[in-house]
């Protein structure tokens, strides 16, 4: 790569500066210090380093200008085929972000230190194990440790994070280019390739505000660690793609997926996932416009007598354009969810759901993007099954009336396999509305859920 600019470099010092200042009250040699030991670890990493020990390439072979998660056309190749390209090797890497966030709403008084109050801590690690099995299988499974674990002091909790196992094979001659595989994961859509998933799309720094305390469709991450799927997929021509998975509750034998995830979410029998994508490549561009279908039925009560029937309709889009030293990245995505509750009497509910993101990286080292979160619901939310008037509080009877709003974001990449970013959440609907919210956490404005996050976020492993 090209040194880049001294012109870039004071005015990146300068922003980073008042950031520290502004925003965290965190003194700069704190995170130089913290940035130059991070650097210094990772000198020597690449990508997932697992995967990058195995294939011999770097980050960018499989991150669109390196940023973490997006795949390129190569890196769908590698998960597509089981993680088996290359050789076999050292299967284990760590990933670590430290991260200081505030909310403008939030209670600045109280005691003891909490996930918002902007001091500059560790937040999340996680431990890999991933790689080639056998010339046709492959893993990627990731451990967690959260330290504040949705709690409001730094207590530490490890769970079983993502998991994807797959066995696959590859027919490829002049005529045609068929992939198919097997594959079981913890997770509805971690086994996707594409960005504009809910899984690896909108949202994937792990100390990011996202959407708030919406409640979105159960495709957006209720059934993440809970659940275990078996299904099987093809690729065909590097055009069309194919999947049916079957999701049931993750007890039992498949117990090593769910570990350490909270109270155990029990789903009926098999719950069946659908996908399909239309994919084109041609020069440094590529498109794909996909369609999925999930069908769960939840339990609602402990004796699991009683289930809410929830159906996912969503459709999505991604564009890419990759040509060194400019990558950019596109991806919307659009649910709609019906909810037939168990409780009798309970009128039938919709949830939409719209996601969108637009990145930008500059000679995979300066990058900015900008994420648009439109969750809406209708007023049946207020009862029926665990959203029961009885059962729940207040707000989170509140939270389904829709939230709104938009994260710009810029980062900066000084070496590969670390990232620095800031962030700022900007809520135009909260609880349905824009004001009138009442007082307390809120400020009576949807804007008193404005967050600011600045985190660190590096992968290690040579």
């Amino acid at each position: 790569m090209n040194s880049y600019p001294t012109q870039l470099d004071c005015a990146a010092v300068k922003l980073f500066r008042y950031c520290c200042r502004r925003l965290f009250g965190v003194k700069p040699f704190i995170i130089y210090t913290l940035l130059l030991t991070t650097a210094l670890l990772s000198v020597n990493a690449r990508a997932v380093p697992a995967f990058a020990r195995q294939t011999g390439q770097n980050c960018l072979a499989c991150h669109a200008g390196g940023q973490f998660p997006e795949l390129t056309p190569y890196g769908r190749l590698f998960k597509l085929t089981g993680y088996t390209i290359g050789k076999r090797s050292i299967p284990l890497a760590v990933m670590g972000v430290f991260g200081a966030s505030t909310v403008k709403g939030a209670p600045t008084t109280g005691a003891g230190h909490t996930a918002n109050d902007g001091t500059l801590t560790f937040d999340t690690g996680s431990l890999f194990v991933a790689g080639k099995i056998t010339d046709k299988s492959g893993l990627f499974a990731q451990i967690t440790y959260d330290n504040y674990a949705g709690d409001t002091s730094a207590s530490g909790h490890v769970f079983s994070d993502n998991t994807d196992f797959r066995y696959a094979d590859r027919i490829i001659d002049t005529s045609q280019d068929l992939i198919y595989g097997f594959d079981l994961n913890n997770n509805p859509g971690v086994q996707d390739v594409w960005n504009s998933t809910p899984a690896w799309g909108y949202n994937v720094v792990p100390i990011s505000t996202g959407f708030g305390s919406a409640v979105g469709p159960l495709i957006n991450g209720t059934l993440a660690s809970q659940v275990a799927g078996t299904g099987a997929y093809l690729y065909w021509d590097k055009t069309v793609y194919a999947e049916i998975s079957g999701y049931r509750t993750g007890d039992g034998v498949y117990s090593f997926m769910t570990q350490g995830n909270g109270q155990q979410i029990y789903i009926k029998g098999e719950n069946p996932y659908l996908r399909l994508a239309l994919t084109h490549e041609w020069g440094a561009q590529n498109v794909m416009i996909g369609y999925s279908y999930f069908d769960v039925e939840q339990y609602t009560d402990p004796t699991r007598t009683l289930t809410n029937h929830y159906r996912d309709n969503t459709v999505d889009f991604q564009y890419q354009y990759l040509l060194d030293p400019h990558t950019f990245t596109a991806e919307i995505t659009r649910t709609n969810e019906t909810v037939n509750y168990g409780d009798a009497g309970a009128l039938p509910d919709t949830v939409n759901s719209l996601l969108a993101k637009a990145s930008y990286t500059y000679e995979a080292k300066y990058g900015a993007a900008l994420s648009y979160f439109n969750i809406s619901n209708s007023s049946n939310n207020m009862v029926g099954g665990t959203l029961n008037p009885m059962l729940a509080s207040a707000s989170e009877m509140a939270g389904q009336a829709g939230t709104e709003g938009w994260t710009p974001e810029i980062f900066w990449l000084p070496i590969q396999n670390v990232r620095v970013g800031l962030q700022y959440t900007m809520f135009d609907r909260v609880n349905g509305v824009a004001s009138g919210l009442g007082t307390g956490t809120y400020n009576g404005k949807a804007s008193g859920d404005n967050a600011v996050v600045f985190y660190v976020w590096g992968a290690f492993g040579n």
